[in-house]
């Protein structure tokens, strides 16, 4: 039997209202969509000007918008209007047939074989940069989040670059940060001088670079991302074009070091504020052999569980955007077309209906010993999921199991007592201060 759908009505709100929510939005968007969603339920439609938004709250909408079945959702048409113009057609901006072509083509670079000489790269590189961490307590503490930013593009330059970017690293460092913080500008049209137009010169800078380095990448043989792209076929023989690997590039290396950073600097925090469980993880980082092997990456179950709790509660994405492209149900609503469709993993990550005690900081509840038969599927959703989950999870996971435990086996750090991240939520989480760490070698 067939049940009757509710229209769905946008909320009353002024229009300087909506502005100003829109706006909190964009701050903290997990204070936002609680307020959203205590006041008015799962599904909220909200009008500011020509632009309709529908927020759905809790893990069904996660199923449904990441599932997307039918092809009701399009990544494209949402990403697009955020980071279209500074980050077009990365992965994550494709839809349907285009997306898992691509998909398929990128998957040359995450496999097995290719992910165990990622590793044997990377090991070497994170044990040198993190050898000079240590600050003397007179000098005061060290600003985290930079060390990790500038590691990360290190340790991307050398996987998917294939290369030391030298002193080019500083310039493309700037040029990375200034495109991400342009994904998300207060004024949307490119003005000389302003946050959108100094973000599209930005990558500008990095296209040419990109261009310059196709032809030597194509005609050698070398295993980082770059060359496999550049060399990439599919079953016909068909290949990425120059501008599809550049675009490519500058999304992975965006995506591979941004989203790192974010999880590496969330994870030092709540280990300086748990000192307990930083003894813990050094403890079991004792008992591996220094040059561990694959298989022991599989054995840090309590590290692991420090990761996926630093991501429940600082997702490095808080919201999920999507265009609807046809009418859905959702909750007895129906959904109109044309509407820009908002998830919240930050919110259902708080969401005392999925987690006990869910601003606790607890690692133990992603043991296996303590596994919740009965936990919903989607309420943990960090990495995306569907058909667009995060295609560099697993080289994500390596890499910050090798740095934490490098990390660990080398220093302990604290914070002031009393000490609480500022974080800014969107739109990729970081400290708002650097995250001050005193490290003092172990």
């Amino acid at each position: 039997m067939n049940v009757a759908l509710q229209p769905l009505k946008p909320i009353k709100t002024s229009f300087l209202k909506s502005i100003r929510m829109l706006r909190q939005s964009y701050r903290n968007p997990l204070e936002h969509g609680q307020a959203l969603q205590a006041e008015h339920g799962n599904v909220v439609m909200q009008k500011t000007g020509r632009m309709q938004m529908v927020h759905l709250f809790g893990a069904d909408a996660h199923q449904l918008c990441l599932l997307n079945p039918g092809q009701i959702l399009s990544n494209k048409k949402a990403w697009d209007m955020i980071i279209g113009r500074v980050f077009p057609n990365g992965l994550m901006l494709r839809d349907g047939d285009d997306h898992r072509y691509h998909r398929r083509l990128m998957q040359a670079g995450f496999k097995s074989h290719v992910m165990q000489q990622y590793r044997a790269v990377m090991l070497p590189q994170i044990q040198s940069a993190l050898s000079d961490w240590h600050e003397p307590r007179t000098s005061g503490p060290t600003q985290t989040f930079p060390k990790f930013k500038q590691l990360t593009l290190d340790l991307a330059a050398t996987i998917f670059l294939g290369m030391d970017l030298g002193a080019d690293a500083a310039r493309l460092n700037r040029a990375f940060e200034t495109t991400v913080a342009a994904s998300m500008p207060r004024v949307p049209i490119p003005i000389p001088g302003n946050l959108l137009w100094r973000g599209i010169r930005a990558r500008a800078e990095m296209v040419t670079y990109f261009h310059s380095q196709i032809a030597e990448k194509r005609a050698g043989d070398g295993q980082d991302m770059f060359s496999l792209l550049c060399r990439a076929e599919d079953e016909s023989g068909d290949r990425y074009t120059d501008q599809e690997i550049v675009d490519h590039m500058i999304f992975l290396m965006m995506a591979a070091h941004d989203t790192t950073t974010s999880t590496l600097t969330s994870m030092t925090y709540l280990l300086a504020k748990h000192p307990a469980w930083q003894q813990k993880l050094f403890e079991a980082s004792q008992k591996l052999t220094p040059d561990s092997a694959r298989e022991q990456l599989n054995e840090m179950t309590l590290l692991a569980a420090v990761m996926k709790e630093a991501l429940r509660l600082y997702p490095p994405l808080s919201t999920l955007p999507k265009y609807s492209l046809k009418p859905f149900a959702f909750e007895g609503y129906e959904i109109p077309a044309g509407s820009m469709v908002v998830t919240y993993p930050i919110h259902t990550h708080y969401m005392s209906a999925y987690w006990a005690e869910p601003y606790a900081f607890n690692p133990e509840r992603f043991l296996a010993e303590n596994k919740n038969t009965d936990q919903h599927p989607y309420s943990f959703v960090p990495f995306s999921g569907g058909a667009h989950m995060c295609i560099g999870l697993h080289f994500a996971e390596m890499q910050i199991k090798l740095v934490m435990n490098e990390l660990l086996q080398r220093y302990q750090w604290s914070v002031p007592e009393g000490y609480v991240m500022p974080v800014q939520q969107s739109p990729i989480s970081k400290p708002k201060d650097g995250l001050p760490i005193v490290f003092e070698k172990r």
